[in-house]
């Protein structure tokens, strides 16, 4: 595929790597030659300000060919079922939008960037993006977007090749407290016993603890042989882990990283999966920590570290991805909202991020995830019967478009007692549905 730009800057080059590389996985050639691009006889694709021959022409928006970060009113509308952005108003292109400028607003997040209001935590919340306000949060309409293009372009190219991703279902797990009650020392578990004395089931609570420190009954946030077991019985399955290894603190209160028994733990758990380092609450502001926290994995792997979730979610941008690539992490899994569901940066494809301010493309690599238990269990209060559904929605999304399926859970979210124990089910009717039919 030739495609012809007045001006390659550097947003016009990225986005055309995301969108034809990433996300269609089709070979393409830029020129900025009119006379190359007119002799050209195959493939090929205009985009610019006016049309050249009677190949395809995409009209554009000013958006990629500047540097400057400025609101540039999006204004979506709707075209073939989809919420699109970019309205361009020429009859001779192909599409009534700028793909490619929509396309990069999106996965750039160019909007956290503008001016804009932050939650408590101080993240970007959901209801300040142009997904949420038109009500497409819930759609990965950049890989929709990515598809239209190709149908488009194959209507006039019968021979260009056809889409070749593939779905792929990836559970993501946080451990952001390996154990309940065990390995917590004695002041932790002082302070427990406190707690579990003000609660109604205070005789239960206490009974539970006391079995689990005597080693009569397994620690019930100790889910992990559990995961394993699913893994080898789902071979497709893509499974990560991502240890807190953090100092204690009033957002981060981990096993402590010096204890044998969570560092053999985690030593296990590597020797079957992939892991990354859950970055703590104030990481994403901290290089220092960032370096810390990943030094201390890496020596209980004896491996680099090139993966990466922030604790909280907590995505501050781009400082907290220049931590990340200054660390040598080039794997992030932050990409999408606590508060709700949903694609964040609008595709459910992995893709490189762009440091806007720097107007460069980075080699970090963005793993964007659409669901995550907690934000149903406590910012929704879902039923798992109703998360169920929600699940589904997002693993057809996934399987529609030929991308990932990525969700993140924690483990002490599915344990086996009374409480937990309906999620820990849904948790495997999730595997099921979404390790049935993996090919599209």
């Amino acid at each position: 595929m030739l495609i012809f730009v007045p001006k390659l800057t550097n947003r016009i080059g990225y986005t055309l790597n995301v969108v034809f590389n990433y996300l269609l996985q089709i070979d393409y050639t830029i020129t900025t030659n009119v006379d190359f691009y007119r002799a050209c006889t195959t493939c090929k694709l205009c985009y610019g300000d006016s049309k050249l021959d009677d190949s395809p022409f995409l009209r554009a928006n000013d958006l990629l060919f500047s540097s400057a970060i400025e609101d540039p009113n999006p204004r979506p509308f709707q075209h073939e079922g989809l919420t699109v952005l970019f309205p361009t108003y020429d009859n001779n292109s192909v599409l009534p939008f700028d793909l490619f400028a929509a396309t990069f607003y999106l996965v750039s997040r160019y909007e956290e960037y503008l001016p804009h209001h932050i939650d408590a935590f101080g993240r970007f919340p959901a209801n300040e993006s142009v997904s949420a306000l038109h009500h497409f949060l819930d759609t990965p309409v950049v890989d929709h977007w990515a598809l239209l293009l190709h149908r488009t372009l194959q209507e006039r190219y019968p021979e260009l090749p056809a889409h070749r991703r593939r779905y792929t279902f990836e559970a993501t797990i946080d451990i952001d407290a390996a154990y309940s009650y065990r390995n917590k020392g004695i002041l932790r578990t002082i302070a427990g016993v406190t707690r579990d004395f003000s609660k109604p089931n205070h005789r239960e609570l206490l009974k539970e603890r006391w079995q689990v420190l005597r080693g009569k009954r397994q620690d019930p946030f100790d889910t992990f042989d559990y995961l394993l077991e699913k893994q080898r019985q789902y071979p497709n399955l893509k499974m990560l882990f991502f240890p807190l290894l953090a100092d204690y603190g009033q957002y981060d209160k981990p096993i402590a990283y010096t204890n044998n028994e969570f560092r053999d733990l985690i030593q296990h758990l590597g020797d079957y999966t992939k892991m990354g380092i859950h970055a703590s609450f104030q990481s994403s502001e901290n290089a220092k920590l960032i370096h810390t926290e990943t030094q201390r994995l890496a020596d209980i792997l004896h491996r680099p570290i090139v993966r990466n979730r922030y604790h909280y979610l907590r995505l501050q941008l781009p400082q907290s991805y220049r931590h990340l690539a200054h660390e040598g992490i080039v794997h992030d899994y932050t990409m999408g909202y606590s508060e709700c569901t949903g694609y964040r940066a609008g595709t459910a494809t992995p893709y490189p991020f762009y440091d806007l301010e720097r107007d460069e493309e980075s080699p970090l690599i963005i793993h964007p995830f659409s669901v995550m238990d907690t934000t149903l269990i406590r910012h929704q209060q879902r039923t798992p019967e109703q998360a169920y559904d929600i699940y589904k929605h997002h693993i057809d999304q996934a399987r529609a478009v030929g991308s990932s399926f990525s969700a993140i859970w924690h483990n002490q979210n599915l344990c086996d007692t009374p409480e937990w124990i309906a999620w820990r089910k849904l948790f495997e009717q999730v595997l099921v549905y979404g390790n049935t039919n993996n090919t599209l």
